[in-house]
């Protein structure tokens, strides 16, 4: 079954990184993206900006240009970027901002609100946010009124999972990613968002794993293929991420 990445991170030593909390992470380039994922089928996905990339475009516009017209970037804007840079970043495949509220190194928090409506009415942008769901009760009411929302890593963490089902039911997405980060039994949380909204979640390899206690594996996306029906697991693996991300891309047979 084809897949769509909906959610990796490109580390390129060529651009300026910031160290987030001490730690700044091993490079892992375009070509190591594509020669670790070769045996996958993915025909397209997702660049997301890590902490330790801050306010940076050039690498992203960069791995863009290399991994070609089906992935799509994620980045951190701060709130004094103008219309104008929003609109060439758009044009340069740039379809999101991430909000990191777990590791920081993103805008603040205070600024979530005007800055996800601004990007939409813009560019029809989407907002993603790297936050442990047990925050999520004080954020709740704020990302239910959010344009287009997506929760990264399941949540993380057992203790936010009733405020993430909550906002499941109304719309957000969920990166079913980062399985090695979470403190819960996987399969059962994907059963969980998949019955409450069949167009939630959205794989990511979320390679190359920085800072997780167990890295991406192959076998991730075989318990998503052992889990569901066909349908289902290709909602999970591509549709549903081609969907948010507004991509139209031809299978390949």
């Amino acid at each position: 079954m084809q897949l769509f990445d909906a959610h990796f991170h490109i580390i390129d030593h060529h651009f300026a990184l910031i160290a987030n909390q001490s730690y700044l992470p091993e490079e892992f380039t375009v070509d190591d993206y594509l020669n670790r994922v070769k045996p996958l089928s993915i025909i397209g996905g997702a660049v997301v900006s890590g902490s330790f990339q801050a306010f940076d475009q050039t690498y992203l516009v960069h791995a863009l240009r290399r991994l070609g017209p089906y992935f799509v970037g994620v980045t951190q804007l701060p709130a004094t970027s103008n219309n104008e840079e929003i609109i060439q970043l758009n044009k340069q495949g740039i379809r999101g901002i991430r909000f990191n509220i777990k590791r920081g190194g993103s805008e603040t928090i205070s600024h979530l609100k005007d800055m996800a409506y601004r990007i939409y009415d813009l560019a029809q942008w989407h907002v993603e946010l790297y936050v442990d769901s047990s925050d999520l009760s004080e954020l709740t009411e704020v990302i239910f009124r959010l344009p287009a929302v997506s929760i990264d890593h399941l949540g993380l963490t057992k203790k936010g999972l009733p405020y993430l089902f909550k906002l499941v039911e109304k719309g957000v997405k969920v990166k079913a990613s980062g399985f090695g980060r979470v403190d819960f039994e996987v399969i059962d949380v994907l059963k969980k968002v998949a019955a409450i909204n069949p167009d939630a979640l959205m794989f990511g390899t979320d390679l190359p794993s920085t800072r997780a206690p167990e890295p991406f594996n192959n076998t991730d996306i075989v318990l998503i293929l052992d889990s569901f029906d066909e349908s289902m697991a290709k909602k999970i693996l591509m549709t549903n991420a081609l969907d948010f991300y507004k991509l139209e891309i031809k299978e390949v047979s």
